[in-house]
């Protein structure tokens, strides 16, 4: 597979691509055989859940959502309140919101080992497993069954309920299943599995709503997780029944017109096909295929539809316009937090499934930049939709398709916009803990993406071993694993090294060692025994990168800054949505980029470093790095309807308009601890 870059976000960026034959399916398709029933182990193999526990910053934040809305969900939010939950035999929710907070409750219950949340969520689980019907039907009591005492079976399938919410519930399921194993789990998705199977062609997958037929990835992803338990071949056919009932992603994704349609496009027609929060969940959906199939070409549908989306749609901090619509590459358009989490959990599938660095780099950039400035510090609230170019935090309309008249899609409220990415929110971190290691195919480890963990797992013939990863990263370029084992075992142990990293260094027991890299893969083979030590040190320079209307975005690491600016909080209410905050400034915000910093910033930007809170938050005053940056204000660049639209650079790249004759040091920051910032910048003289 080729490696390609981070491809710039603007329209140029799109016509490049198209010349790049390798990638285009078109190429391909006249001599492309029928679809191939070989299925492909993946790359690398996920971990039980619970075999990595966050350790450092990660800890912190773990302990914070059991602290907050994470862990208390159930008893501050009354969709999910136990008293009357749909999903717990009730006549309350019984859609995706209870399936939504388990998503993200199951795994952090089982990292911290936390008892009280593993009581609340087993709750919802033993339910759903002891009351599963005779037919293998199972969720919530249906409005017929309460009425005639009678239970969905497939004669019946159409009394039944939507596919959609049952797809959350698998994957909460199977993730209990990876933390306990426990013996009733199994013959339960057999049973539902053929109930799909028997119904399926009298009640289809969009037989209720269309979110069904356009997240059927999601109940696929869960049948071919089960073919790899039990090796039945219905459950390959099953998959692709599914798969043929649901929206054509991998198509779609594979062939360019859809992409582009939807950055000129954003009116009613097919509009489902461009919801930002599909659209994340689709990302998977050619890499399912392939590990079903063994067919090559999803391979180069995937990644064809993930650059060609982040290529017209993509800002700098990782994630992609989705407001709800996909919606170019501008800055001031909008993202769904769902559409966040979403796309890191689909990064997380496609890495095991396919093995390419490309998307773990994808997913750190996600995760530590578009993820936690869209949530508050003590995650008990959240925006609907946050902006890149972000100079207030407000009620109105701005730039979104989904102007909602109570204009509270930008707020920061735990109920604001819609309720769903309350609920979905939570699977964020702790899946990305759960993905920080993979065991690779010579049966050793893999650590992909990084942040500070214990592994405890075993490799070989079942030997067991703990290593402890060391590290602040992304927030410094040192990670350190520390071995803990009996005896001495020969496996393969593996490191990524980040596209953005021209010059790692390892040391093994304190002396330079040389790994064997490839693909961006670095691979240490040997007899490890207890208290080895490996140090990676990953250099992290600084570099901007180049985005919509010829700006600039600085970064360093896989960190991406902005502007930092003063906030000035107030709290307030709305009938409907409950409480809210918006967020001001009466900063300056509209500088310029000296032309002399984007030749040499590595020179010119200077790094300023903290030492990283123990008591760690996402917080502008923990932000443990700074970048000062020469810069100049544009006066003419102002703010319209709360919008900082950015001011067009010539072809050469520059601002032509005004700009002020003085030169001023800014101060910049990792977005991540932003709630109003400037990431893409104009460039002056």
């Amino acid at each position: 597979m080729k490696r390609y870059q981070f491809i710039p976000l603007t329209i140029w960026g799109a016509f490049t691509l198209l010349a790049l034959q390798s990638c285009d399916p078109s190429a391909s398709e006249g001599e492309h055989q029928p679809i191939k029933t070989s299925y492909v182990k993946p790359v690398y193999e996920e971990l039980d859940l619970g075999s990595i526990k966050p350790d450092g910053w990660l800890k912190s934040q773990s302990l914070i959502m059991a602290k907050n809305s994470t862990g208390h969900l159930d008893e501050i939010h009354a969709k999910i309140s136990e008293s009357n939950n749909g999903w717990l035999g009730g006549d309350g929710d019984d859609w995706e919101e209870t399936p939504y907070w388990l998503d993200g409750a199951v795994p952090l219950a089982y990292q911290l080992d936390d008892e009280v949340l593993i009581g609340k969520v087993k709750k919802y689980i033993d339910w759903s497993i002891e009351h599963q019907r005779p037919s293998g039907y199972f969720g919530p009591v249906t409005q017929w069954e309460l009425e005639t005492g009678n239970s969905v079976d497939a004669e019946n399938c159409e009394k039944g309920e939507d596919w959609w919410p049952r797809m959350i519930m698998l994957k909460v399921i199977i993730q209990y299943y990876t933390a306990t194993h426990d013996q009733r789990v199994i013959p339960f998705l057999e049973k539902y599995f053929k109930y799909q199977s028997e119904t399926l062609d009298k009640c289809p997958i969009g037989t209720w709503t269309d979110w069904a037929e356009s997240r059927g990835v999601e109940n696929m992803n869960a049948v071919q997780w089960l073919y790899q338990i039990n090796g039945d071949p219905e459950l390959l056919t099953l998959a692709e029944k599914i798969r043929k009932q649901s929206f054509e992603w991998s198509e779609l994704l594979g062939n360019r017109d859809w992409v582009i349609n939807a950055a000129v496009n954003p009116d009613g027609r097919d509009w489902m096909k461009r919801h930002g929060v599909n659209v994340a969940m689709a990302l998977k959906e050619p890499t399912v295929n392939f590990q079903r199939t063994g067919d090559s070409l999803f391979l180069e549908y995937a990644k064809t539809g993930f650059t060609d989306l982040l290529s017209l749609h993509g800002l700098p901090n990782g994630i992609f316009s989705a407001d709800e619509d996909l919606h170019g590459n501008a800055p001031v358009q909008g993202s769904e937090l769902c559409a966040v989490v979403e796309t890191m959990y689909s990064l997380e599938e496609m890495i095991g499934i396919t093995g390419d660095p490309f998307y773990m780099d994808a997913l750190e950039r996600t995760t530590f930049n578009a993820f936690p400035s869209q949530t508050t510090a003590d995650f008990n609230e959240k925006q609907y939709f946050q902006i890149a170019n972000q100079i207030e935090i407000d009620r109105g309309v701005y730039a979104f398709t989904l102007p909602f008249d109570r204009e509270m899609n930008n707020v920061l409220g735990a109920r604001s916009g819609y309720s769903c990415c309350y609920a979905n929110m939570h699977q964020g971190w702790p899946k990305y803990v759960q993905h920080l290691w993979y065991r690779n195919s010579g049966n050793g480890l893999s650590a992909l993406v990084y942040g500070p963990n214990t592994v405890t797992t075993t490799v070989n013939e079942g030997k067991k071993i703990s290593i402890e990863e060391k590290t602040n990263y992304p927030f410094d370029d040192q990670i350190v694993f520390e071995f803990s084992l009996e005896g001495t075992e020969e496996f393969p142990f593996e490191m990524r090294i980040p596209e953005w990293c021209d010059s790692p260094e390892f040391t093994l027991n304190g002396k330079a060692v040389h790994p064997l890299v490839e693909n961006h893969i670095a691979t240490l083979n040997g007899e490890w025994k207890d208290k080895d030590v490996v140090k990676l040190k990953l250099p992290m320079k600084v570099r901007l990168t180049q985005w919509a209307e010829n700006s600039r975005a600085v970064e360093r690491g896989p960190l991406v800054y902005g502007l930092k600016l003063s906030e000035k909080w107030k709290e307030a209410e709305e009938d409907s949505e409950g409480k809210y905050f918006t967020v001001s400034t009466p900063d300056p915000w509209n500088f310029g980029i000296l032309n002399e910093v984007t030749k040499d910033p590595e020179r010119l930007i200077r790094v300023e470093e903290s030492v990283l809170d123990t008591d760690f938050e996402w917080t502008q005053i923990q932000a443990p790095s700074a970048l000062k940056v020469q810069a100049k204000r544009i006066p003419d660049w102002r703010s319209v309807n709360g919008l900082a639209h950015l001011p067009v650079n010539g072809r050469d790249g520059f601002y032509k308009g005004n700009v002020a004759e003085k030169t001023e040091e800014i101060t910049l920051i990792p977005v991540g601890f932003t709630k109003l910032r400037i990431m893409a910048f104009p460039v002056v003289r």
